[in-house]
């Protein structure tokens, strides 16, 4: 399952895939089928769809049928939701296509059908992650050390941000003010030396980046996601990438690409 959003203001874009694979992904049954080599393209508002799914709870009073009786259909709506499940599928109300989100909230049974908009499946190829160079530097982040504490910090000081990292396992976030210069540092980071265009630990990089697309970026360290690592790569004059493997490794990962400014040679020394 992969998802794809972009935001068209920042420039800023996501990309998520969540693997669906019956006992290791997120579903416990999965089932697709479509003339398209079983695959279905759709647009949907995030927001909407977020809201949906928060607004079932994974309370145990979930797993107890609020119905009485013995008739079939009462029993088959509390085999339905008896196992405190949220069930998503692909169907039409009104005549509209819907992704529909049914689950409980606590005793109360909840129903959403989001509107999507279904497209073409050779559309996705607009909708995959940019193809971008090597990473000159690639760092993992350490889980007890959030980066968007320091950068909520750093955006009241400067619009932009410079990132300056090392295989070394350096980081350097500086911001630059009128009267002042400000620095912090992040050491003992783990290089990761797969993939990265060079094999020495004295490769270098500085990039600079918005610091309010960099907080965008970060939020999901200060939600109740939990990542088993992430890592941070960066590719210079080009892109700043965050690629964060979810909490079982199995389950998926998501990767953010985020847009920088040009540096010249004299910048960059």
């Amino acid at each position: 399952m992969r998802l794809s959003t972009q935001d068209a203001v920042e420039g800023i874009s996501c990309f998520c895939e969540l693997t669906v694979k019956q006992g290791s992904g997120i579903f416990l049954n999965h089932k697709i089928e479509s003339k398209s080599d079983n695959q279905i393209v759709f647009e949907i508002d995030l927001l909407q769809w977020r809201t949906a799914i928060q607004s079932i709870s994974k309370s145990d009073e979930g797993r107890r049928s609020r119905f009485d009786g013995n008739n079939d259909v009462n029993e088959r709506r509390t085999r339905y939701f008896s196992s405190n499940m949220t069930i998503m599928k692909l169907a039409k109300r009104g005549g509209i296509p819907c992704l529909c989100v049914d689950g409980m909230a606590g005793s109360v049974e909840v129903y959403h059908a989001i509107p999507i908009r279904v497209m073409r499946v050779a559309d996705m190829q607009q909708h995959l992650p940019p193809q971008i160079n090597m990473p000159d530097v690639q760092l993992e982040m350490k889980n007890g050390k959030p980066l968007r504490t320091v950068v909520e910090r750093l955006k009241s000081i400067a619009p932009q941000v410079y990132i300056q990292g090392s295989m070394d396992g350096n980081l350097v976030l500086r911001v630059d003010a009128d009267a002042s210069s400000i620095q912090t540092f992040f050491s003992n980071l783990q290089p990761r030396f797969e993939d990265a265009k060079s094999s020495s630990p004295d490769t270098k990089c500085t990039l600079k980046v918005d610091t309010k697309k960099l907080s965008q970026s970060l939020l999901w360290q200060q939600s109740n996601l939990s990542a088993s690592s992430a890592s941070l790569c960066m590719v210079e004059n080009e892109m700043l990438v965050l690629h964060v493997l979810l909490d079982p490794a199995s389950i998926g990962f998501f990767t953010y690409y985020v847009p920088v400014h040009f540096l010249s040679s004299s910048e960059l020394q």
